[in-house]
């Protein structure tokens, strides 16, 4: 499941997208990551050659399997260092600028360390991010 940095965003932004309005095209990711249209073309292209995406014939982009489980991944992970990052005291657009930056280089054993962390401290004071 290994794929470059900017595939993730890619997918994460699919989900995300799909998430906030049920749907996703790729006029929206281009948007959403302030990418041009071209560009995102092309990664659409990329990312449906390579199974992570489906486009249906309204031109909706769809996760397949793989593709979502990396989506969930890198949003699973952003939110938890967004939140993580907040709680610390950082303002929450460079919090989650920050995120962005950390989500994709963090091992799996810092972010689960962080994971436990988060959710012993949360304990009593409400829920941990979904993660």
């Amino acid at each position: 499941m290994k794929i470059q940095k900017s595939a993730e965003d890619y997918l994460e932004a699919v989900l995300i997208l799909q998430e906030r309005s049920g749907t996703a095209r790729s006029v929206e990711v281009a948007a959403e990551l302030g990418f041009s249209k071209a560009s995102v073309s092309v990664a659409m292209k990329k990312l449906r050659e390579n199974g992570y995406i489906q486009v249906d014939e309204n031109g909706l982009l769809h996760l397949t399997d793989s593709g979502r489980a990396i989506a969930q991944r890198i949003y699973a992970r952003h939110k938890l260092l967004a939140a993580f990052f907040v709680r610390l005291g950082v303002r929450e657009d460079i919090a989650a600028a920050d995120a962005c930056k950390i989500e994709h280089d963090l091992s799996e054993e810092s972010y689960q360390a962080l994971l436990g962390h988060v959710q012993k401290s949360l304990d009593g004071a409400g829920a941990a991010p979904d993660a």
